[in-house]
């Protein structure tokens, strides 16, 4: 009878709707980009099993956090974080993957990688222990913004978007301004979402409750996450037909 009541989505809850077909979509396109590492030159076979990952690690948490959700109705904030803080830094290596022809070096990597961890971890902190004060909402806050504003400068103006431009390939160049635009549009959500716990600005200015989030939190992690495989997907693609050429 649990598994029963736990498995039923009910008809006027979007979230859970949004969980099950975030589940369904990301584990679709898992499966899309693993089969795909076969069509494309071999120098991308990599970057295409790490979106494979990026969509199968989430699709695994969400099929946990659907069923969280459905059982109790409150936000799975540890499993959502467990998956962030494991796909977030995977969707850093594609900077250092798609620019790596150009030069790029693992410190570049592994700067990438310390940003992401660090706006995570604070992140949680932040969202996990809040004691419901303004005070502690802002000052993780801000510490978390310090790891998002480097992986947004660095792709935009830093090492990845200068590697880019020298890497003399069109598609290259194109893939990184639009994983760019992911970071400064698509990620824009999460901090919204921290900002409507208690405590949060958005929370205190304009009422907003972190648990009406998680739907924006859901479809943004599907088209995060899927979009950035897809345009991963589509470098490869373009650069192998050069090479076929």
């Amino acid at each position: 009878m649990y598994l029963l009541d736990v498995l039923t989505i009910p008809k006027d809850d979007p979230i859970a709707f949004t969980f099950f077909t975030g589940y369904m979509a990301m584990l679709a396109a898992s499966v899309f980009f693993f089969f795909e590492r076969g069509s494309v030159d071999g120098k991308w076979k990599l970057s295409l099993l790490v979106s494979g990952l990026i969509t199968g690690i989430a699709a695994v948490h969400y099929y946990y956090m659907r069923d969280y959700y459905l059982a109790t109705g409150e936000n799975p904030t540890a499993l959502r974080y467990i998956d962030w803080t494991l796909t977030v830094p995977l969707m850093c290596v594609e900077f250092y993957l798609l620019t790596k022809v150009a030069g790029a070096k693992l410190s570049l990597l592994w700067k990438l990688i310390a940003a992401s961890v660090w706006m995570l971890v604070t992140g949680y902190i932040g969202e996990a222990f809040t004691d419901g004060s303004t005070g502690h909402s802002v000052l993780w806050g801000f510490l978390s913004a310090v790891g998002y504003f480097y992986i947004l400068y660095t792709a935009w103006y830093g090492e990845v978007a200068k590697l880019a431009d020298a890497s003399e390939n069109a598609a290259v160049k194109k893939g990184v301004r639009t994983l760019a635009w992911f970071v400064l549009v698509g990620w824009a959500i999460y901090p919204i979402g921290y900002m409507c716990m208690p405590g949060g600005w958005l929370n205190v200015a304009l009422g907003w409750e972190s648990g009406n989030v998680d739907l924006f939190y859901n479809i943004a992690d599907a088209i995060n996450k899927i979009g950035f495989g897809l345009v991963v997907y589509s470098i490869a693609v373009a650069s192998s037909k050069k090479v076929a050429a």
